[in-house]
């Protein structure tokens, strides 16, 4: 398998030693090797630490790193602002095939040469004797073995949401002239792995509040196990996988039967995370983007105090140069209920469509901007012709909206400056209470914990309580009712979060949702009088094999046991 190549150890600790102490760098390049870096009298563990910390630096950057668009643009809440073919454009359109796949979005060679190296640390880790213990008493080489296996979990996950059963490797690295030879696991096999993966190492990894959090912040902990374990539990349960195998008697691509009971585990493994009580809501959604070690954060890959977000994303018409990549769709926008958390479609909710964005769900503002809110200290002109919309060789955006979410508080600033850090956040709380509510309604339909998550999170919000306490909610919904809620919920909450693309395939309503035109507002202003037209500004196309994406073609042609994907 060309993709599944195996280099010599060698080269993999060579690399991984690139950035060590000029000490290190003074050793000849073919000392590099398995037992200078796991050394038996290194009690330090100084080597194959930096060894662990070069596959962190594998985890997945979610920031426009898709040649400076975020996935979201391939969804129906976005668009690029760029007027050429883009790797969004051809994952929004089908654009793609097993021999001709979009390089920034095929992570198989990225994530199977990071589970490898994993695979060499949890081989070798324990030839280190490293005296170092947790206030817990366990000794940190145990945690760091299971912190090289819980990112060899996550690896496997990213490829799991992708291809379905893939290529389960074991604990060994293998060498040159090893048999690599090996065949897709069962969807369900890989998920069984996965799972008793993390309840293995759950109790070995730091627990939380990590100590000495400027240095271990970044470390998977016993919480990451647990939300890890709940999502990979709540894919499983989800209809693609679940019920609505795309290929209904392959058991790569799915299970084989549909079986009601996959929702309690995956309620219930979100449910323990939350029962321990150590992550909680952030009182403001705004800070939990670049708030470092606040409540919420479980898991994410390191980022620095820079200004890339918003000069990817910020909008046009600044003498401060912004690219104003990101464009969100008039659907996400419609999504956002008033400030009474009602949805705008409900005649009691107060919309006004001469006045759109009048009294919304504070999460609309923090997330999106829009015509007449403020940004560098000026009052954004998303008309047609406005500052902030212009017209020529650089039009504005396609939608009249661009990304506020992720940047700093940059409203009445006059320039940006690199004052902000930008983590990219891999696992939050709000995403364990939405996986809660969303598996605990599928299995037990709309509980009074069901309620509560959602209440909890239009509070935190601030959205208003109204008279009955509901925050909007309608009381008695049936099962249905509260599925529609929870998915919106989970829309605005983890908008442009790679969430969205990823649900709506999941849900098995890709072929729905993303099928139709997409929309933008066309703001024509005339003296004091804006007028607000519904226009179509991008067509994307779905079809049922786009549910799972293509073994990349090397692959299959290299390794006669492998299965390629329906409809590739």
């Amino acid at each position: 398998m060309k993709q599944l190549r195996i280099f010599l150890v060698i080269a993999a600790v060579a690399a991984t030693m690139a950035s060590c102490s000029k000490d290190y760098e003074k050793v000849p390049l073919e000392k590099f090797t398995i037992e200078y870096v796991f050394d038996k009298d290194d009690s330090l563990g100084t080597y194959a630490n930096k060894f662990l910390n070069t596959i962190y630096s594998d985890l997945p950057q979610g920031y426009n790193r898709l040649n400076n668009d975020i996935l979201d643009a391939a969804s129906d809440d976005a668009v690029s602002i760029s007027t050429s073919t883009t790797d969004v454009s051809l994952l929004a359109t089908g654009g793609y095939t097993s021999y001709a796949t979009i390089a920034s979005e095929t992570p198989w060679a990225s994530c199977y040469a990071a589970i490898r190296q994993a695979n060499i640390f949890v081989s070798n880790i324990d030839v280190s004797p490293v005296k170092e213990k947790l206030p817990n008493g366990y000794s940190i080489r145990y945690a760091w073995k299971a912190e090289a296996r819980f990112l060899r979990a996550l690896f496997y996950f990213e490829l799991l949401k992708r291809y379905g059963g893939i290529p389960l490797m074991g604990d060994s690295a293998r060498k040159l002239g090893d048999d690599v030879q090996v065949a897709r696991s069962s969807f369900a096999d890989c998920v069984s792995y996965l799972v008793k993966e993390c309840d293995a190492i759950k109790d070995s990894l730091r627990p939380n509040p990590v100590v000495a959090p400027e240095l271990n912040s970044h470390r998977a902990t016993r919480g990451a196990a647990l939300a890890l374990k709940a999502k990979i539990l709540l894919y499983a349960a989800s209809p693609l996988f679940n019920g609505q195998n795309i290929d209904a008697n392959n058991p790569l691509t799915g299970y084989t039967t549909y079986d009601k009971e996959r929702w309690k585990l995956a309620a219930d493994a979100a449910r323990d995370l939350i029962n321990e009580r150590t992550f909680a809501l952030l009182p403001n959604f705004k800070d939990i983007f670049i708030t470092q070690n606040n409540s919420e954060v479980i898991f994410f890959r390191q980022g620095s105090n820079n200004s890339t977000i918003e000069s990817t994303n910020g909008p046009l018409g600044f003498a401060k140069v912004a690219n104003g990549r990101t464009n969100p769709t008039q659907e996400l926008v419609d999504a956002f209920p008033m400030a009474n958390g009602r949805a705008i479609t409900d005649p009691q909710s107060g919309y006004n469509a001469d006045d759109p964005y009048a009294n919304r769900d504070p999460r609309f503002g923090m997330t999106i901007l829009y015509n007449g809110c403020t940004w560098l200290n000026t009052q954004l002109q998303m008309f047609d012709g406005g500052q902030n919309k212009p017209a020529g060789q650089t039009p504005g955006t396609k939608t009249a909206y661009y990304m506020r979410k992720f940047m700093g508080n940059f409203e009445t600033a006059t320039q940006y400056s690199d004052i902000t850090s930008h983590d990219w956040l891999i696992l939050r709380y709000t995403e364990v209470v939405l996986n809660f509510a969303e598996a605990q309604n599928e299995y037990s339909g709309p509980t009074e914990e069901v309620y509560q998550v959602l209440k909890d999170l239009r509070a935190r919000a601030g959205i208003a309580p109204g008279d009955d306490g509901m925050y909007g909610l309608a009381a008695n919904m049936t099962q249905d009712s509260m599925r529609q809620v929870i998915r919106n919920e989970r829309r605005i909450e983890m908008a442009f979060e790679e969430q969205r693309y990823w649900d709506v395939r999941r849900w098995r309503i890709a072929e729905q949702v993303l099928n139709n035109p997409l929309h933008g507002m066309q703001i024509i202003k005339d003296g004091a009088t804006l007028t607000y037209n519904l226009v179509s500004v991008f067509k994307p196309s779905f079809s049922k094999k786009m549910y799972l994406y293509p073994i990349p073609y090397d692959e299959v042609v290299k390794n006669d046991h492998m299965v390629q994907n329906p409809g590739w």
